[in-house]
């Protein structure tokens, strides 16, 4: 599928992708790595745009592969190796799934590739397992626990209760969001899992928990469908008359998919919002006319700026120093302050945690929504060195104490 010189899309199923359309070679070339749970499956849109707008006037051609991890690091892994190995990949993008981010964070770093995690939430990634070859763009487990955990604890939600996907990422958002919970006063009454990726669609039990507790707070920390059919269920056996819920991995464009009456008065975090200033404006009005029906979210926003944030590093190095060591373009991407219409100005810190705000919203009530795509309001913004784990914290061998 040709789609322009610069911008030429490489479709792939887990294992393989169609060769390019174009006889020519592409200069760079990107895989992106997808879970098929998030609720936008046409990440490559933003990809794209990223590649247009920056390769619009140069000499540089940009490939985009795609493939499906389907939730299991080791697919992940071999699809990584393959597109090393055999397809001249030079950075890998988004990869939703915390445990298959780690793993392929690891591949990256064997092979001195580039990693750019918008979709995966571990905080670990920028910690403890935080690599030279890595950026964590758009959110992580610390900041989420922080803005969410904090904020409505001191509101007055003193007693919370969790319902968390059993694998690496939902018990450490449990873990941080519990310190931030009891540190401003409140208490956790307990907390109950269910299984990943192969999730039931029925969360009763896990439900009829969360009301014997007596908690005045529902954390839910899986996302997409499982999300929504978590919401669903719960108002459905009476929760939310006794219950505030908390979504921590929430996108906007699940608003509408459950629907305001469903969803009204839920609180989520985003570090993007369609809509909340004019630069935000400005980067929907370039995209919409390619996806008029779903809201941009902050996944698809930290795809698009991870990518146009690479490709500027890529330009500034050269494009055969920065296919050849994935390392030092990582390090020049964080010597260059970033720059772009979703997320404003910003930095990439030495453990290669991405800085930017982080907003506390609310899904509005259908009398106060003015259109499809008006579906949130803003609660509180926490600056960026605020919102995310302090450095100090955060035992990454990179940092130099």
């Amino acid at each position: 599928m040709t789609i322009s010189r610069r911008g030429l899309l490489g479709t792939a199923a887990a294992f393989s992708y169609l060769p390019l359309a174009r006889a020519e070679v592409a200069a760079i070339k990107i895989g992106q790595m997808n879970d098929g749970q998030t609720d936008d499956p046409d990440q490559h849109i933003y990809v794209n745009q990223a590649v247009a707008e920056f390769t619009a006037g140069k000499d540089l051609t940009v490939a985009v592969l795609q493939a499906n991890h389907q939730n299991k690091p080791e697919v992940g892994v071999a699809i990584a190796r393959k597109w090393f190995d055999e397809d001249g990949v030079d950075a890998i993008l988004n990869v939703p799934i915390s445990s298959v981010a780690l793993a392929v964070s690891a591949i990256c770093r064997e092979k001195n590739k580039v990693a750019l995690f918008s979709g995966a939430g571990s905080s670990d990634l920028t910690g403890k397992q935080c690599s030279p070859n890595t950026v964590q763009w758009t959110f992580d487990s610390y900041m989420l626990a922080n803005v969410i955990g904090g904020a409505i604890t001191k509101a007055g939600g003193q007693s919370w209760f969790f319902i968390l996907p059993d694998y690496s990422f939902g018990h450490l958002l449990v873990s941080e969001t519990s310190r931030f919970v009891e540190a401003a006063g409140g208490k956790v009454l307990g907390s109950a899992t269910f299984p990943f990726p192969d999730t039931p669609t029925d969360f009763s039990a896990q439900l009829q928990q969360a009301q014997q507790s007596g908690a005045t707070v529902l954390g839910l920390c899986s996302f997409g469908s499982d999300l929504r059919n978590t919401i669903k269920q719960a108002r459905s056996m009476g929760l939310n008359r006794t219950m505030r819920f908390a979504a921590f991995v929430m996108f906007a464009s699940s608003a509408p998919i459950l629907g305001l009456e469903a969803a009204q008065g839920l609180l989520l975090t985003e570090t993007f919002y369609w809509d909340l200033n004019s630069r935000t404006r400005a980067f929907t009005d370039r995209i919409r006319p390619k996806k008029p029906t779903d809201i941009p979210a902050s996944l698809e926003a930290g795809n698009y700026a991870a990518t146009l944030h690479y490709l500027k590093a890529v330009a500034d190095m050269g494009v055969a120093s920065a296919k050849a060591d994935g390392a030092a373009v990582v390090a020049r991407m964080k010597a260059m302050p970033t720059d772009d219409d979703c997320f404003g100005q910003g930095r990439i810190r030495e453990d290669g945690r991405k800085l930017h705000p982080a907003y506390l919203l609310q899904v509005k009530a259908p009398a106060e929504s003015t259109d499809a795509w008006d579906v949130l309001k803003l609660v509180a913004t926490t600056p960026a060195e605020q919102a995310f784990r302090p450095l100090s914290e955060g035992v990454c061998p990179l940092v130099k104490s």
